[in-house]
């Protein structure tokens, strides 16, 4: 594996840090620890292929319930657009709360898969985008 050693990167870190963002992402190995030190672009086009989705359950009252298939969200509007706003605002809340106690939640087996997700939410930090990433399918019952 191409790899640059932690303490040439320490001493060469402006000049790293261009490579990064002019060229190409760099892999850093610390005695047995690897990281990637990659763009903010480049990281979100990796992640875009996560996209979010939702069954749709309309209620006996009318109002509409979207559950999220990639995390354990659900929210409920008296409208799917107003559903998938309150949802996408709950994602992105879920999502900065997971990433400010990261390695509780990381640690979790039920939770472990929920990281690229978390990432692509704090990636658009824009609930109003991340709604448009979410695609509703009609749930049974």
């Amino acid at each position: 594996m191409l790899s640059a050693n932690a303490t040439d990167v320490r001493k060469n870190w402006s000049s790293v840090v261009d490579s990064v963002i002019r060229e190409k992402p760099v892999i850093i190995k610390r005695t047995r620890d690897f990281m990637v030190l990659a763009n903010r672009e480049l990281f979100s086009d990796m992640l875009s292929a996560y996209t979010f989705s939702a069954k749709k359950f309309v209620e006996a009252d009318g109002s509409v319930t979207l559950s999220l298939n990639e995390m354990d969200i659900a929210e409920n509007a008296p409208t799917e657009d107003e559903a998938k706003r309150a949802l996408a605002n709950a994602v992105l809340d879920y999502a900065e709360d997971f990433y400010n106690d990261f390695h509780y939640w990381s640690s979790a087996p039920n939770r472990k898969a929920h990281i690229p997700y978390v990432l692509r939410a704090l990636l658009l930090d824009d609930a109003e985008k991340i709604g448009e990433c979410i695609s509703c399918q009609a749930g049974e019952i």
